[in-house]
């Protein structure tokens, strides 16, 4: 297409910038516009009218999206339920893993025994560059360790490829050791997570406990006792029977009564009567727990589980409870005391001696071992082993604690006329503390034995015991028990408020050649109180205790442990709830709860006396005893085996003691204790008017 511009027409605009002409007429200029420039202009045309309803629908877009927002967070917001916000949330679990082994606590929540968290340090040896100068580093660390030993363990000497991958280097790291060797930064060497068990109070309750190996295995007390149950996932803490505050008490009363006597040892046990539980029991010398790996044998022995002990005197308790029960002898009876008793070429008496017949409890008030001796004639081996297998003293004590020994006694087949009337006054026979106490719980319960434990007894289901006496028994032997500390040999156990029982014991010691020793004793005191309502016993020995100013030269039990025990029973009683009394009502449970020392039979009863010495049915010792010859039973005569059968064994006396006193040990002990060699099984040798 072409444009034509005529003169006669007005110009075209000039271009904008272009000088102006005056009076210039333009040229004419043709212009022309060919097709393809208005396919053009129209396809520009076209896009712009798109991309101005694509704006559009953007912005309309956007504004609907805009809208949709508002509504959706401003005006009616859609809120995640709970299950929603709890899936995002990460799930971290801040508590820390269980320990690999359960607490261990006291009866009333105080902590015995815990597990904490520590490292172990090794190393592979392979990986240390210099071990010689990693062991010095290491020593500067930790000091103690020896530089050439842990040199050696890192492989000094060894080419690389020759040692070995893994060696520990300190298994008990400390919180400050760890720090000190992690800022070394040594090649090699490495920190492994573990567990330490602590226990709090040291040498509290230290036997009781025991201890673990490094790798935290039990290796004695109850943590061996219990290795599974603290150690299957089950974390619910061990409640002991112990009281740890009674504990205590029982354990500092006791040492300051071993280091007045110099005593190499002792032992003392608070016992529940009516559930059995064990509230408290020492042995010393004791231990440090935390370090049981370090402590010597001595040390780690019990002597109040593993220890076995001739009894003494103590033991008289069984004697006249069993004669009692058995309905043969009566509190009342009166035996014949006058002289020492001939066994063989031997003889058995008192160290004071009485010249006089004695009534039952003047027999227990001044310690008889000839009125005891006379008792157990009577009653024969029979009904002797028979009461003793009831009160389990055949067999080791059934408690919580590993490897009890088995108790030490003469053969049931040849149970003869000497070791009738020994065992009576507790020699020839050898029985653990523990066990002692044990069998002393009916005795002042009304007659229930109960096995010891050192768990503690869910007061809704209390135990079951077995009924091994009368209530009348154990009433009278209360009674009897209280005459002790009020009028004999128990006098320094006494504890102002409170009416308390017991009786005495002095045991000789055997020593390394099966002899006895000269001079040496075993001072023992077994009390319980309140004697009204019998709740506790409390029992002391004292191994070989010497005299001092306070005991006047003697070291019986009267002198040594009774004291011991009084004094433990005044710090515990109000701590058990058992206040003391007062006034009239001290006296008037006092006379209520003793009986004559010289009694009187019953209206229409007759007791035995010097006119009548043996009661129906007594066995043939009393009358080979008294050198006169045993009624014949009626019936054929027995045959030599049948009468062996009857009298329980040789009528021949046994090997009998030196000092002219009591039937010889015959090798029947064992030893209890690692200390000095020596058996340490005793024998009541003398009562001196202190038991």
């Amino acid at each position: 297409m072409t444009l034509t511009l005529r003169p006669d027409q007005p110009p075209p605009s000039r271009r904008k910038g272009a000088p102006a002409r005056g009076g210039a007429v333009p040229l004419m200029e043709n212009v022309r516009v060919t097709a393809p420039d208005l396919d053009q202009r129209r396809a520009l045309d076209k896009a712009r009218g798109r991309m101005v309803i694509a704006a559009l629908l953007f912005m309309g877009l956007y504004a609907g999206v805009g809208a949709k927002l508002t509504w959706s967070t401003v005006v009616r917001p859609l809120l995640p339920s709970a299950a929603q916000i709890a899936a995002m949330q990460p799930q971290l679990d801040m508590t820390p893993p269980p320990p690999s082994r359960a607490d261990i606590t006291d009866r009333n929540g105080t902590i015995l025994a815990v597990s904490l968290p520590g490292a172990q340090l090794f190393a592979d040896p392979q990986q240390v560059p210099d071990p010689q100068a990693a062991a010095q580093l290491l020593a500067n660390a930790m000091p103690g360790i020896n530089v050439a030993d842990t040199a050696m363990k890192l492989g000094a000497g060894v080419p690389v490829e020759k040692r070995k991958e893994f060696v520990y280097l300190n298994r008990k790291l400390t919180p400050q050791e760890e720090l000190a060797v992690n800022s070394l930064g040594i090649p090699g060497v490495y920190f492994e997570n573990s567990e330490k068990r602590h226990y709090p109070d040291g040498n509290l309750a230290a036997h009781i406990l025991g201890g673990v190996k490094v790798d935290g295995e039990g290796v004695a007390g109850v943590e061996q006792y219990f290795q599974q149950r603290l150690t299957t996932g089950n974390t619910q803490p061990l409640e002991l029977s112990i009281d740890a505050g009674i504990q205590s008490i029982v354990h500092d009363e006791l040492a300051a009564a071993v280091k007045e006597f110099q005593a190499p040892g002792g032992c003392a046990i608070v016992m529940n009567a009516h559930t059995g539980e064990i509230l408290a029991m020492a042995s010393l010398p004791d231990y440090d727990v935390n370090s049981y790996g370090s402590a010597d044998r001595n040390s780690q022995f019990n002597r109040c589980v593993n220890g076995t002990y001739e009894p003494g005197s103590v033991f008289k308790l069984q004697t006249v409870a069993m004669a009692l029960d058995s309905g043969m002898i009566h509190w009342w009876d009166y035996f014949d005391t006058t002289h020492p008793l001939k066994v063989g070429r031997f003889h058995i008496t008192d160290y004071e001696a009485a010249h006089s017949w004695m009534a039952v409890p003047e027999i227990i008030n001044v310690s008889s071992n000839i009125g005891a001796s006379r008792i157990a004639t009577i009653l024969g081996p029979k009904i002797e082993q028979d009461w003793f297998t009831r009160q389990q003293f055949f067999q080791p004590v059934n408690v919580q604690l590993p490897g009890p020994p088995r108790p030490q006694f003469p053969s049931k087949n040849n149970w003869g006329l000497a070791a009738t009337m020994t065992v009576s006054f507790g020699a020839g026979i050898a029985i653990s503390p523990l066990q002692l106490v044990t069998g002393v719980l009916p005795i002042v319960n009304g007659g229930i034995r109960y096995d010891p434990t050192l768990l503690k007894v869910d007061p809704a289901a209390p135990p079951q015991g077995t009924r091994i006496m009368q209530q009348s028994t154990s009433d009278m032997m209360r009674k009897i028990m209280t005459d002790v500390v009020l009028f004999g040999t128990g006098k320094n156990a006494a504890v102002p408020g409170y009416v308390v029982g017991g009786k005495t014991g002095t045991a000789q010691v055997v020593g390394p050649n099966g002899g006895y020793l000269k001079h040496t004793n075993n001072a023992s005191f077994m009390a319980a109180f309140p004697m009204e309502n019998p709740q506790y016993v409390v029992y002391v020995l004292v191994l070989q205790p010497k005299p001092d100013a306070t005991t006047y030269g003697f070291t019986t039990g009267g002198y040594i442990s009774a004291p011991t025990v009084g004094r433990i029973i005044a710090r515990i009683g109000p701590m058990l709830g058992i206040m003391p009394a007062t006034g009239d009502q001290l006296a008037q449970l006092q006379q209520q709860l003793t009986v004559p020392l010289n009694p009187t039979p019953p209206p229409g009863q007759r007791a035995l006396g010097p006119d009548n010495p043996l009661p129906p049915g007594a066995n043939p010792f009393a009358y080979q005893l008294m050198g006169a010859k045993p009624p014949a039973p009626p019936g054929p005569p027995p045959s030599a085996a049948q009468a062996q059968t009857q009298t329980g064994g040789n009528l021949e006396p046994e090997p009998s003691a030196s000092h002219g006193t009591h039937v010889r040990h015959d090798g029947i002990m064992a030893p209890v204790s690692p200390m000095m060699g020596s058996h340490m099984t005793s024998r009541d040798d003398h009562d001196d008017g202190q038991g």
